[in-house]
């Protein structure tokens, strides 16, 4: 039963839209919503969540508007340390980060880089595990997170 949980929230994930290399996954609910699991999604994975910022609260401490948008810096050390032994500037990318904003519909969205993407300009080979591993959290996590 885990298992077919798992598939699901897998291929809840697949991006629905992919520009460059950021990767858009359609969501359920308001930003908060989302957020509130995809934070718990990373925690009970045992990642470390850092910091959850809102950007919208931030714009409206200088008295300007911004649709609802919060931003999720976690990580785990399992995946970010061979990432760094690999080539210490991957330390400029991680940890790792998803946005989850509203669009002008209304819509809520998480958007996050592909790692093989965020770290191609490094000495990392593009077969290394730990990408791998990397692009199947983010991807489960999202999925979790967006609900449906």
């Amino acid at each position: 039963m885990l298992r077919k949980i798992a598939l699901i929230a897998a291929l809840a994930a697949t991006p629905a839209f992919a520009s460059d290399d950021i990767l858009r996954i359609e969501a359920e609910g308001d930003v908060a919503t989302v957020m509130d699991r995809l934070e718990a999604a990373v925690a009970g994975a045992g990642a470390t969540v850092f910091a959850r910022v809102d950007h919208g609260q931030g714009a409206a401490s200088v008295d300007m508007e911004l649709a609802d948008a919060e931003l999720l810096i976690f990580g785990n050390p399992k995946l970010g340390t061979p990432a760094m032994q690999a080539d210490m500037h991957a330390g400029i990318f991680l940890p790792l980060r998803v946005l989850v904003y509203a669009d002008s519909d209304g819509q809520t969205w998480l958007a996050y880089e592909a790692p093989r993407e965020m770290l191609d300009d490094l000495s990392i080979p593009a077969d290394a595990p730990f990408l791998g591993a990397m692009e199947g959290a983010l991807q489960k996590l999202t999925g979790v997170a967006a609900g449906g």
